[in-house]
């Protein structure tokens, strides 16, 4: 077993220690988005709708704003537990990347007789969103800039010579003139199939827009249940101990990594929490020593990788590594914060840009991600084809969002479409097993993720056994 390069070059404790202290422990977006964000009312008392959508994130948002665009008369209705987006919506990394099944070789490895219409429909999705955030004038920092695919050991550089799927190529100097980094070995630059976004302003921005459209929204207000109606589902929700409800014709589900209110999908996702670090605005000299002119997303090779941008003020977001699930499929707030994690997070931090050493952390958060047996997401109908879901989108939903609440909107609407079509909308995954089988599966798969990049990328038994039955993952 050979070591990584965060563990042959890593920075002192006390280098450590100075960046992390004094650093505020919650989600920079949604501090970033100041005191004067717009806030919704509670439900309250019984409503009719056309259209209700459970959950205020990505999902649920940019199914509201689809249906809208198909029919502007629909009546539509957003009913969120806590405040819109402040789940992984509002925390993530804010890379909105093309790819709706987790990158190429995931998509290639379930769906390989659909791959490229499943490329060229995310291509397709992404320029949407593009056009939508221009149409709408949506102030939620949308940079094209692409995502840059780092080697950081010697055993990546061939996956990055033989990759299949584009983008340009950089050995070692050409990828250190593109960001200075002393850990990049090469790297391969995808220019168009990524954006970088202001993940809480695109939440805010997409409420803005929707209600300009006509939309009801609703915070605070968790939904318990559904029950069937003669014309629909009453969708009831329970506040401070007093129940409210909307009944709508059709109802969207998007709550993503929370428990679904369908029985079907219980055993459908896991939450896994991700951590994230974000830093102080870097000075003039600071940015000036690491280049980063082009504002690319960054991701490096490995099994337990980091992903890593450049926020407007020039802060750098870093994030990854650690995916940690706590057994009993819980989603709990005391999970956010993992000391542990974020001080590997610091340290490896230090090792990719040693000249940064002095600079603080301003930020540090954790969330859950709603994961998926075949890392993407899946889709379906219930309730005599009344509810849609979607879900699962294992932490690459920024962009995905939007497709989902297209299908979603097929679905409901019994529309034969291209997208309906695809395997990987009509067909469900295999379920997570339950408790504690799900617990020693998935630890064992991080651990054995875990060897493979300390064994130059080699997968042992259990990631092949995982390949060969559909349940492998290699990022």
């Amino acid at each position: 077993m050979h070591t990584t390069v965060f563990e042959r070059k890593f920075p002192s404790s006390a280098v450590v220690e100075a960046s992390l202290s004094g650093t505020v422990p919650r989600p920079f977006w949604l501090d970033d988005l100041g005191p004067d964000v717009v806030r919704y009312p509670r439900l309250d008392g019984k409503l009719q709708a056309d259209l209700v959508i459970v959950g205020g994130g990505y999902t649920g948002l940019w199914t509201a704003l689809r249906a809208k665009e198909r029919n502007p008369s629909l009546d539509v209705v957003v009913v969120e537990a806590q405040r819109l987006g402040w789940a992984a919506s509002g925390r993530n990394g804010g890379f909105c990347e093309a790819s709706l099944t987790h990158g190429y070789e995931n998509g290639k490895s379930r769906w390989p007789k659909e791959l490229e219409q499943l490329e060229r429909l995310g291509m397709e999705n992404l320029d949407g969103i593009a056009e939508t955030v221009e149409r709408y004038s949506m102030d939620c920092e949308f940079e094209r800039t692409g995502q840059l695919n780092v080697a950081v050991e010697p055993h990546q550089l061939a996956w990055l010579e033989g990759d299949e799927e584009g983008g340009e190529f950089f050995d070692q100097d050409g990828v250190r003139s593109l960001v200075n980094s002393p850990t990049y070995l090469a790297g391969r630059w995808f220019k168009d199939d990524t954006a970088m976004v202001h993940p809480a302003k695109l939440v805010a921005e997409l409420a803005r827009v929707v209600t300009e459209l006509g939309v009801r929204i609703f915070e605070q207000s968790p939904v318990t249940s559904l029950e069937d109606q003669a014309h629909g589902v009453r969708v009831e929700s329970v506040s401070g101990g007093v129940t409210s409800s909307v009944t709508g014709k059709q109802v969207a589900l998007g709550t993503n990594v929370f428990p679904s209110l369908l029985k079907r999908n219980s055993l459908m996702t896991v939450p896994v929490y991700d951590y994230a670090l974000m830093t102080e605005p870097l000075s003039a000299e600071q940015l000036a020593s690491i280049g980063w002119d082009n504002r690319h997303g960054i991701g490096d090779m490995a099994n337990q990788f980091h992903y890593y941008r450049l926020s407007k003020d020039n802060r750098i977001l870093f994030g990854g590594y650690d995916a940690v699930y706590y057994p009993g499929r819980k989603v709990k707030e005391e999970y956010e914060l993992r000391e542990e994690s974020f001080a590997k997070l610091a340290s490896h931090f230090f090792t990719t840009f040693p000249q940064l050493e002095g600079l603080k952390f301003s930020h540090k958060w954790g969330g859950g991600i709603d994961s998926s047996t075949q890392f993407c997401a899946f889709f379906g109908t219930a309730r005599k084809g009344r509810v849609a879901y979607a879900a699962g989108f294992t932490g690459l939903g920024v962009g995905a969002t939007r497709f989902a609440a297209d299908v979603m909107l097929d679905l409901l609407a019994g529309t034969d479409t291209e997208r309906t079509r695809l395997e990987m909308v009509s067909k469900r995954p295999l379920p997570f097993p339950p408790e504690p089988l799900a617990s020693i599966g998935i630890n064992l798969t991080r651990w054995s993720m875990d060897r493979a990049d300390h064994n130059e990328g080699k997968r042992n038994v259990i990631l092949k056994t995982l390949d060969a039955v559909g349940l492998g993952f290699d990022s």
